[in-house]
């Protein structure tokens, strides 16, 4: 899956045990009717992409979500969701390599002539 929209915040890379779990959260906002502010979490080596992004950058991100059970102490099941980031490219970038010129800008061909040979196989 992915997310389109801008970067509001990127957070700091937060470590967590002794292990060295790592996470960085990152919020987007579409770009639709109802904007919405979606908080992205990366884990681990993933934490690095958001390195080269800052709050502004149009984006799309692909994503997974992912669901997970509690029980707490009294017995009962809790539900949490999370949505975890696993690639993230910066789309005014992007579109901005693929823009051409406007046509007025190229020159004609000047030395065109109807009786070349058309060596096209089709």
């Amino acid at each position: 899956m992915e997310v389109i929209g801008k970067i509001k915040l990127i957070g700091e890379t937060q470590t967590f045990g002794s292990n060295g779990f790592r996470k960085r959260e990152l919020v987007v906002t579409t770009d639709e009717q109802y904007p919405q502010m979606l908080m992205i979490e990366f884990i681990q080596d993933k934490t690095d992409l958001l390195n080269n992004y800052s709050v502004g950058q149009d984006v799309k991100v692909s994503i997974n979500l992912r669901g997970r059970e509690w029980i707490n102490p009294q017995g009962e099941a809790k539900y949490f969701n999370s949505i975890q980031g696993w690639r993230i490219e910066n789309l005014s970038q992007a579109t901005s390599n693929q823009e051409l010129p406007p046509a007025d800008q190229f020159e004609p061909i000047s030395d065109f002539k109807d009786e070349e040979p058309d060596d096209l196989p089709f």
